[in-house]
């Protein structure tokens, strides 16, 4: 299998060789490390011959294919997943090297698209409208006048 054929592309329809994470911005395929070794999960007497479990290693900290603001954000929150800056992840569910080259692909652009996400809006506190409020304690006053008239004490 050559080095350039692969599950590189991302999303289906796009330009060979490259992994794209969010709108146009994608790794070439030059950034992408790969590292094939004899994988543990199914596959019977087959797994002791190939190399099906598949490591996929990019260079977060030396890449220049994403936005310098991404790439700050990725390196940030992905802090305690990086070895020297690198970003690793690995696939063996599958017995076939391509469809777990296939998964390792996937798995890297989701971790990169989530952590180059912008952060979410902060939540704007809303209050609870006066009327809504001295409903519910009037309600809950009319169950606590029901349960106390359950109670046997004036009954005699």
């Amino acid at each position: 299998m050559d080095g350039m054929s692969g599950p590189s592309a991302g999303s289906g329809g796009a330009a060979p060789g490259r992994l794209f994470i969010r709108g146009s911005v994608s790794l070439p395929e030059a950034e992408l490390m790969w590292r094939f070794s004899r994988s543990s999960g199914p596959g019977g007497q087959h797994v002791n011959t190939s190399d099906s479990q598949v490591e996929l290693r990019f260079d977060l900290a030396r890449t220049e294919a994403l936005p310098p603001v991404w790439k700050e954000r990725a390196l940030q929150r992905l802090a305690g997943r990086l070895v020297d800056g690198v970003v690793a992840v690995r696939s063996s569910e599958h017995r076939s090297q391509w469809r777990n080259r296939e998964t390792a692909a996937v798995r890297l652009a989701a971790l990169l698209a989530e952590a180059c996400a912008p952060p979410p809006k902060p939540r704007r506190p809303t209050r609870i409208p006066r009327g809504i409020n001295e409903r519910r304690l009037r309600e809950k006053k009319q169950r606590s006048d029901t349960k106390r008239g359950r109670s046997g004490r004036d009954w005699s």
